[in-house]
């Protein structure tokens, strides 16, 4: 395939080449990136990318879908399996996607809708007032406490009953520590209100056990399929089988057209790794590396939002160290240390240039890396905040972290092999 794109577009093929070695030579700790497997991104890349499938396996529009109706049969009966879900919706474009669908699932416009504010650790489609959920949809925000950098249950609770919303949408994209979904299902049950749980993040987690499911507790659950999940770039939804029909509905023909039959298919295998001891064994590796990687940083004076972390990430707080969020995370890209800057609670910052950066392990525990990596990312990091203006110490961690990044190669060994099967995985 390569060849082929070599030949007719090398300009394209060139900018491949250097995107992969960009990926291999740099230290990728932002939280929603990660590497698929090699199965994964031969899935994706394949024929059924050439198929239009709209409709949902029995009922679609289109003729030929013999094996497409198997597939996505296939990928939402294991996305039941792993989720312990009543249904599963596998066509999502994106995360963004499925949580508008389940809005447009349960609720009217002008329905009241309550998410966790952007600034705080929410996603954008949590109600946020730049996103078209808030215009949509009448949006009140709750948030976390500002000194403890953590849910406050009883003040969630207190903001419901005051707003009476039909929604209560539990999840964060920058939250580091774990969510109590019960405690989200019972504020909503106690004010009416349906139960959106958005675990685009922790999937993975959620799937290895690590991390407490919110399926028994919310009406319906949305997912991205990367991440900590470790597909392709796609979306999902799961929810109690009353709801399933209107799920269905809320993504086609509600916002879509067909699904992305290559995607789904890769969405497919990825759920089929996750189906295994050795992604359980990754997960568990996600989190003690999150943990490692706090708690050097701790040690190096850093201010972490909540103290730490429970799960895959970990948010500083740098005005303490004087130096914005942006700055230090353009320094850190230029020694190959890819983070994003992002907002803490109660950031005097504006949000295009915050006090903060949030960082993941992820893609790294994916290369094999463990605690002791950690430990020296933490030090890079550190060295970098302290000569943030020194381009000669700068350059020279970027050799460090090159020489660090050569002793994991990607891809190879994190390559499951199929179950039942005596071939090994590798490059």
């Amino acid at each position: 395939m390569l060849s082929a794109l070599e030949q007719y577009d090398p300009q394209i093929y060139e900018l491949l080449k250097q995107e992969k070695a960009r990926q291999s030579g740099s230290l990728r700790l932002i939280p929603s990136e990660n590497y698929v497997s090699r199965a994964v991104m031969q899935a994706c890349g394949s024929c059924l990318t050439n198929k239009y499938a709209e409709g949902y396996p029995g009922k679609r529009y289109y003729e030929g879908q013999q094996v497409t109706d198997l597939i996505e049969m296939l990928a939402t009966e294991r996305a039941k399996k792993i989720f312990k879900a009543d249904h599963a919706n596998v066509q999502s474009y994106s995360g963004s996607v499925a949580n508008v669908a389940a809005y447009a699932a349960l609720l009217e416009p002008g329905d009241t809708i309550m998410g966790l504010s952007l600034p705080f650790g929410g996603h954008l489609t949590h109600g946020w007032k730049a996103s078209m959920t808030s215009k949509v949809y009448n949006s009140v925000q709750y948030e976390v406490d500002p000194e403890t950098g953590r849910f406050d249950y009883n003040k969630i609770e207190e903001l419901a009953k005051k707003h009476r919303p039909k929604m209560i949408i539990s999840g964060a994209t920058a939250y580091p520590r774990e969510i109590d979904f019960e405690i989200f299902g019972n504020i909503a049950k106690s004010v009416g209100a349906y139960h959106l749980s958005d675990i685009a993040h922790i999937s993975g987690l959620v799937v290895a056990n690590i991390h407490k499911s919110p399926v028994p507790y919310a009406d319906i659950v949305s997912t991205t399929t990367h991440k900590t999940l470790r597909g392709p770039r796609g979306g999902m939804l799961l929810c109690k089988a009353e709801y399933a029909k209107n799920i269905d509905r809320a993504v086609f023909p509600g916002l879509q057209g067909g699904p992305h039959m290559h995607t789904l298919t890769a969405i497919a295998v990825a759920l089929n790794e996750a189906d295994t001891p050795e992604f359980i064994g990754y997960a568990k590796q996600v989190v003690k590396n999150a943990k490692a990687l706090a708690d050097k940083l701790l040690e190096f004076g850093f201010d972490l939002v909540s103290g730490g972390t429970d799960n895959h990430l970990i948010l500083i707080d740098l005005r303490s160290k004087d130096v914005p969020g942006k700055k230090l995370a353009k320094a850190l890209d230029r020694a190959k240390i890819v983070t994003n800057y992002n907002t803490v609670p109660c950031d005097p910052r504006p949000p295009f240039d915050p006090s903060g950066l949030r960082i993941g392990t992820p893609a790294v525990t994916t290369r094999g890396m463990k605690e002791p990596q950690m430990e020296q990312i933490a030090g890079f990091i550190n060295r970098i905040a302290d000569n943030i203006d020194n381009d000669t110490v700068i350059e020279q961690i970027g050799k460090e972290v090159l020489m660090l990044c050569s002793h994991f190669p990607v891809p190879g060994h994190f390559i499951i092999p199929p179950k039942n099967s005596h071939i090994n995985g590798g490059d």
